[in-house]
């Protein structure tokens, strides 16, 4: 049960920091949106640095295990696209987190977060660039980087099907340089899919929306929320529920 309440909040943290950004949430705020006092809140985060952190701690791991896949591979090309490509996925997973970034930089609230998210940036950016770079070289490894994060996080109610073909492609013109040949593909993680708006719930007797979701129900919205394409709002909408009834329900195990 604990670790239910820790994945709650840091999923209810995330939504808020999403749409009302970081400094503008407090403490209390998440915790009455749980149903819990903000001492419970206190209990598994010390403070809203430390959500930070833990919402962090994912996205930081991908992107050392992309760069280190690359850091592998001797050709200085293949490394090149191995980073371009593996960080594009790592963005494309992440883009829910990156887009909480954008309201008020939510990441650099916790140092160690920014310092880390930071250094691999810039480690990023020398792999692209290649060995000896000149000038220029090291402007279109920054300006790659960019084009690979930007457009996922501002376009992030895309699908990432739709947007992994044309980010790729504007680093391909940015760079003049086409990936090369491999002799099988990289795995890819399968992006999480739209989650299909269930039918009209049929009207009953009673009055207002129910107060409880089935299983079904649970599992429909959780699988909405984790795509990272529905609110809560709209999730209440396509269940027929009330919005607190989404937020009780979600995180809660099958």
């Amino acid at each position: 049960m604990k670790d239910d309440t820790r994945t709650r909040i840091l999923e209810v943290a995330l939504d808020l920091f999403a749409s009302r950004g970081f400094h503008a949430t407090s403490l209390r705020e998440i915790a009455e949106r749980l149903g819990l006092t903000k001492t419970a809140v206190l209990y598994h985060f010390p403070s809203k640095q430390d959500i930070v952190s833990a919402l962090a701690e994912p996205l930081l791991r991908d992107m050392k295990a992309a760069l280190d896949a690359a850091t592998r591979l001797d050709d200085p090309i293949e490394r090149r696209w191995a980073v371009i490509e593996g960080l594009l996925e790592v963005w494309l997973t992440h883009r829910g987190l990156l887009r909480m970034q954008t309201q008020d930089l939510a990441l650099a609230a916790d140092g160690p977060v920014f310092e880390s998210f930071r250094d691999t940036a810039v480690q990023a950016e020398h792999l692209i660039a290649g060995p000896d770079p000149d000038l220029a070289a090291r402007v279109r490894a920054v300006q790659a980087f960019a084009v690979l994060s930007d457009p996922v996080v501002m376009l992030a109610d895309e699908s990432a099907e739709a947007l992994r073909p044309v980010v790729l492609e504007g680093v391909q013109r940015l760079l003049a340089e086409t990936p090369p040949p491999r002799s099988a593909p990289r795995p890819q993680p399968e992006p999480p899919a739209k989650t299909p708006l269930p039918p009209p719930a049929k009207p009953g007797r009673g009055r207002g929306r129910p107060a409880a979701m089935n299983d079904e129900m649970i599992e429909r919205a959780r699988r909405m929320h984790a795509s990272g394409e529905h609110g809560a709002e709209e999730i209440a909408r396509a269940l027929g529920v009330s919005r607190a009834t989404v937020y009780r329900h979600l995180g809660q195990p099958n």
